[in-house]
Formats: C-alpha cells, sequence, structure tokens
C-alpha cells in the first residue's frame, strides 16, 4: 500500500521538478546514480558472502560489545546501514542469533553509518571525485561480464563505488546551479518549530530514498552551496536518522516475529535518538564546537561540522539506550508475539534468508527438526507410547508390558495438521533457495530434504503398523500380543536412542554418525522373519495363519519406520561439518559389514546353544 502511494508521488515530483527546471534533473539524476550505485555496492558484497559473512555473525555476536563491533565494522566497510540491517533480520528471524544481538547490531550500524558522513564531508564535497568515477566504472563494469563469481562481485563493487561519487558530482553540480533558482534559507524557521519542520523533511527525503546515506549527501551538498543553514542541516540529519528505519521496517514484512521485534527496535531506537538530540541541541552544538576546536576543523567549515555532530548523537543514543537492552527485549516480545494457528506452520523459512547460503542450511536444518519434533506425536502415540515415557529413565520394556488401552489418535487429521503443511513448505523453500545458492551446498540442501522425506514415510508405516497393532497389542492371545509389544518397544528404544543422540549432536566433538551403526545392527536382528521366532509361533500353533501374516507385514513397517527414522538421524544429527561428516561415513559400517556381523554373531550363539 505504501508503495502504490510513494511510486505516482515520486513521478509527479520529479515530473514537475524536470518541468520548472533544468538544473533539478542535475540533481534528480545524481540522486539516482547514487542510489544505483549503492544496490550496484550490495550487489557486490553478496557474491562475496557465501557463507564466509554468516560465519562471522555468528561467532561475532555472543556479547553485547562483539555484535556492537560487528554492526559498526561491517556497516562502515559496506557504506549500507541497510544491508547490515536485512542480513541481522534475516539471521534473527532463522534462530541463528538472539534479538538482543541483533540490537546490539542495529546499534552499531548507526554508529557505522557515520562514516559516510565523514568521507562525504572531508573528502567528496572538496576533490573532484568524479575523476575517480570514470575509472572505476570503467574496469568495474568490464570485470562484471566475466564469468568468475569473484570477478563479477569485485566488478559490482568498484561499479558501485563510480556510481557513488558519479552521483555526489552530480548532485554537487545541481546544487550549485539550483542556488540562483531556490533559496531554501527563505524557508527556515527559527526554533524547536524548525527543528522539528526539517527533521520531518529528512524522515520523509529518506523514506522516498531509502537511504540515509543519500539524504547525507543531499544535506551536505545543500550545505556547501549554502542551501540551508546550519541548523536546518542538523535538523535534516536527525530526520535522517529516524527514516533509516523503514528499510528494516519494510525488510520485516517477509519476517517471522522476530524480525518484526528487531525492526521495532530499531525504531524505537531512531526515534529515541531523535528526540535527544532536538531536545538538547544546544549541548549537543556546544559538543560539536569543542571537538571541532580540538581537532583543528575550521569555524565556517560547517560539512565537517555536520559530520560530528552526526556522529556525536548516534554515539549518545547507543550510550542512553545500551542499559535498557533487556527492558527493550521483554517489552518487545510481550507486545509483538507469535500468532497462534490451528495449522503448524514454518517456524525459520523465510524469503529474506535466500541470498545467504549458510543461512539457507541452518533454515532448512531447524525447519526439518520442527518437523521430526511434530512427526515425534504421531509415531509415539501411533504405536500407543506416551513421549513423557519414550524420553524418560523409566524402564521401557517395562511400560510396553503394562496393560494399557490404545491411544485415541486420528493419524490423518494430526498429520495434515501438524505435518503436511510443513514438509511441503520445506521442499518449495529447498526448490526455491537451489536457485540462490552455489552448487557446493547442494549436495546438503539435497540430503536435508531426503531428511524430510524419511520423516513423512516414517509416518507413513506407522499409520499401516497401527491397524493391526490398535487389535493385537490388547488381545487375549499372550503371544501374538508379545510380538506386537516388542514392535513397539523396538520403536520406542529407536525414538530413545535418537533423543539421546540428538542432544549429544549438539556438541560438535561427537561423532554420531558412528553411534547409528549399534541401532542399525539391532533392528536387522529383531526381523522375526530372519531370526525364525515366526516359523517357531506357527510350527507350535501359538498363532493363526492371518496372524502370522499381520506378523509378517508389520515387522517390515517396524524395520522401515525403524530405517527411515536412522536415516534421518544421519543427516541431521551428525556432525555439522561436510568433512567431518565426510569423514564419518567412510568409517562407519555399510550395510553389508552389518549383515557379515549379524550372521558372526548368530553363528556364536547357535555354536554356544550346541
Amino acid at each position: 500500500m505504501i508503495r502504490k502511494i510513494f511510486l505516482p508521488s515520486i513521478l509527479i515530483i520529479l515530473t514537475y521538478g524536470f518541468w520548472i527546471s533544468p538544473d533539478f534533473k542535475e540533481i534528480a539524476a545524481g540522486v539516482a546514480i547514487f542510489l544505483f550505485g549503492m544496490l550496484s555496492l550490495e550487489e557486490g558484497f553478496k557474491a562475496f558472502t557465501g557463507g564466509t559473512l554468516e560465519r562471522i555473525l555468528r561467532n561475532s555476536t555472543n556479547r553485547y560489545w562483539k555484535s556492537l563491533s560487528f554492526g559498526i565494522v561491517s556497516t562502515t566497510i559496506m557504506q549500507s546501514s541497510s544491508l547490515v540491517s536485512v542480513i541481522t533480520i534475516s539471521f534473527l528471524s532463522a534462530g541463528l542469533i538472539t534479538l538482543a544481538a541483533g540490537i546490539g547490531i542495529i546499534f552499531g550500524a548507526n554508529i557505522g553509518t557515520t562514516t559516510g558522513a565523514w568521507l562525504i564531508a572531508g573528502l567528496g564535497l572538496k576533490v573532484k571525485i568524479s575523476a575517480y568515477a570514470m575509472p572505476m566504472l570503467a574496469f568495474g563494469i568490464i570485470m562484471v561480464f566475466q564469468k568468475s563469481n569473484t570477478y563479477k562481485g569485485l566488478g559490482y563493487i568498484l561499479a558501485g563505488l563510480g556510481f557513488l561519487f558519479l552521483g555526489i558530482h552530480h548532485m554537487k553540480e545541481g546544487f550549485e546551479a539550483f542556488k540562483s533558482t531556490i533559496d531554501l534559507t527563505e524557508f527556515a524557521v527559527a526554533g524547536y518549530p524548525g527543528l522539528f519542520l526539517f527533521a520531518g523533511i529528512g524522515i520523509f527525503a529518506t523514506v522516498v530514498m531509502q537511504s540515509s546515506h543519500a539524504t547525507l549527501v543531499l544535506i551536505l551538498t545543500g550545505l556547501a552551496a549554502g542551501q540551508i543553514t546550519y541548523e536546518n542541516a542538523l535538523a535534516l540529519a536527525i530526520g535522517a536518522n529516524v527514516g533509516t528505519c523503514i528499510t528494516a521496517i519494510l525488510g520485516s514484512l517477509s519476517a517471522n516475529v522476530e524480525g518484526k521485534r528487531l525492526a521495532a527496535a530499531h525504531l524505537v531506537f531512531n526515534v529515541i535518538t531523535g528526540v535527544i538530540a532536538i531536545v538538547f541541541i544546544q549541548q549537543f552544538l556546544w559538543g560539536v564546537e569543542s571537538i571541532s576546536t580540538l581537532v583543528g576543523i575550521a569555524d565556517d567549515d560547517y560539512t565537517l561540522k555536520l559530520a560530528v555532530f552526526h556522529t556525536l548523537f548516534n554515539i549518545t543514543g547507543v550510550l542512553v539506550m545500551t542499559p535498557t537492552i533487556n527492558i527493550l527485549v521483554t517489552k518487545l516480545e510481550s507486545m509483538l508475539q507469535a500468532k497462534e494457528v490451528s495449522v503448524v506452520e514454518p517456524k525459520y523459512l523465510y524469503d529474506a534468508t535466500m541470498g545467504f547460503p549458510d543461512t539457507v542450511m541452518e533454515s532448512v536444518r531447524k525447519e526439518t527438526l520442527h518437523l521430526y519434533d511434530n512427526a515425534l506425536e504421531i509415531i509415539a502415540h501411533g504405536v500407543s507410547l506416551h513421549r513423557r515415557d519414550v524420553f524418560s529413565s523409566a524402564d521401557l520394556p517395562e511400560i510396553v508390558e503394562k496393560p494399557h488401552k490404545v491411544i485415541d489418535i486420528d493419524i490423518d487429521e494430526v498429520y495434515g495438521r501438524n505435518v503436511k503443511v510443513l514438509y511441503g513448505a520445506i521442499v518449495s523453500y529447498i526448490s526455491e533457495a537451489q536457485t540462490h545458492i552455489t552448487s557446493e551446498y547442494s549436495e546438503d540442501l539435497y540430503s536435508l530434504r531426503l531428511a524430510g522425506r524419511h520423516i513423512v514415510e516414517a509416518l507413513k508405516d506407522v499409520k499401516h503398523l497401527r491397524k493391526n497393532l490398535a487389535t493385537y497389542m490388547v488381545s487375549d492371545n499372550e503371544h501374538i500380543r508379545a510380538e506386537y509389544n516388542k514392535f513397539r518397544l523396538q520403536i520406542g528404544n529407536i525414538l530413545r536412542e535418537l533423543g539421546d543422540l540428538r542432544v549429544q549432536s549438539e556438541d560438535p566433538d561427537n561423532i554420531t554418525i558412528l553411534n547409528l551403526d549399534g541401532l542399525k545392527a539391532e533392528i536387522e536382528e529383531i526381523d522375526v522373519v530372519a531370526n525364525g521366532s515366526l516359523d517357531h509361533l506357527i510350527r507350535e500353533n501359538l498363532i493363526t495363519e492371518k496372524m502370522a501374516t499381520s506378523i509378517m507385514n508389520d515387522s517390515a513397517y517396524t524395520f522401515d519406520i525403524s530405517k527411515n527414522l536412522i536415516d534421518m538421524a544421519e543427516i541431521l544429527f551428525a556432525a555439522r561439518a561436510l568433512d567431518l561428516r565426510e569423514a564419518e561415513q567412510d568409517i562407519a559400517l555399510n550395510e553389508d559389514e552389518l549383515e557379515q556381523i549379524i550372521e558372526e554373531v548368530e553363528a556364536e550363539e547357535k555354536a554356544q546353544d550346541r
């Protein structure tokens, strides 16, 4: 809705500006070139993410000072607080960082973005930067057309810098020519009304251009050309700082509730910082004069003084807000709560994460674990076991042997509500993600998709197993009852073992694939057909032919359930590092080796019986 209103408005303003003044064209072209340069820069930096930026972020936000430093450094390097904000929201949505860490990064980004004002004020308006722009554009465009992603990324960065410099040059020239046409100083309003008026103009300009950097360039170039007064420029800078959070707000629209909380925190921080700057404007002016005198900034060098002011009030905002982070987090979590839904929806899959490979992998892994958690209810209740018993320290064989009523569960209904939509979302997300990430991630992404399929296949087999199990587990025939209790015990043991392995998998030093070999051998040994127990029941007439057929079929279902769960665990609970996982798989037992070990054990047991 916002975009539908703003686009026609911008087009009308531009058309009117072009009609009344040819000098306006140069300013508008400068802004357009500058914004296009920012897009090119962002595209270039994305080419170099490839997991590196994500890993740095994950390891750099476990403490507040780290997250604050990351926000400062990354924004200083990228010269785009918008890109840093979008990345932070995507990681928060994926559950990779906490809300407090995300707020720290946003605070740091606000300090880091002030370096742009220093670069423009100290360099951009004092030298003919268009001279640097042309070589950058020439080299950059050539590199953009190369096949290598690295060269393309460098090309976009060089071209982006070239367009930034060229845009600044045209805006500067436009304001110089425009000076005789319109003098904004005529609209100056003294006192606080003027401060709030120009702060509002700064907010509007930043919302329209989606860039506080672009607004700052307009302010600095207008100030250098004498189009606005020093006090007007300060108010515009405050407004630009508040308006920059619009990018985070728009980026959070496709994010989960955590992303929306971060965008709200960004808005709260910028508004409070802006109000502090306006209310204490005289104190800030005194601070700017003191710092300018200390570092040798000339009395009439208002562009550098504006850069000092921009830095000073942002640092003040961070100092004021830092002690309130925990309170802010608590308030946001209580005010913005996840909506309750009758159908389980994805918790970690969001379009905002598509451009970052490591985030995509972690999002899919977490969502598949979410799928598994929802499937556990169906699997456990499907074989009439309570989850609290399965994951407790109680003796599972004793629990299974106790007389129980069949747990009432509509597998189709629960599957449709808790699993089907979630699994479909994972498959769709993976299909879309494969068009955004490099081939080196494709194998792992395919494995995660396979893990989801193993979970769904296990559920289908539980549905088939339950048909006879619900009848025979309460049968008066103790022999058939014992066989179906074995099926229940096997599945219960698998769930319990996988629960333990899942906890162990959080420790990167555990080699969990090897721990699954014992489970593989165990499910092979329990095969009632292979181990001869079914033949014994038939020969002794302990069960009917119909019962025997049911045991044969359901034994296969039990084996498939167990195998699908183990195969799923090999993917989800194994070491996350690809090289370590491959090493584990190299030394893990394959099917032939497992079969050989089982045969040797059976031979030893027969020899002992003799």
